[in-house]
């Protein structure tokens, strides 16, 4: 990864997941929508003042949503924020810098 350009895309893990989850609420409150599938599947992230994640989530059998996620450092001690996010995603659709 080059410092301060986003990683290559990667497949998702049990932290992705844990992110994604944190800014459902968030994502949810600004869509006016609940989700009931929320499965992230692939991610990148990038290096700033922090890391910024970005997710895509399966939001239902055939629609994705491509999410921001800033994680600021460790010693600000704040939560997860959606940055951004891009709808009427598909699985296809490469997950690229927003």
């Amino acid at each position: 990864m080059m410092c301060g350009g986003p990683s290559a895309t990667q497949p998702a893990t049990a932290e992705t997941q844990a992110i994604a989850d944190q800014v459902k609420p968030q994502l949810e409150e600004q869509e006016n929508k609940k989700y009931t599938i929320f499965k992230a599947v692939e991610f990148r992230s990038q290096v700033v003042a922090g890391t910024n994640y970005f997710i895509k989530v399966q939001v239902d059998d055939d629609e994705f949503v491509h999410i921001r996620v800033f994680q600021s450092l460790p010693h600000e001690n704040k939560p997860l924020a959606l940055s951004s996010y891009q709808t009427h995603k598909a699985r296809h659709d490469e997950l690229a810098y927003f």
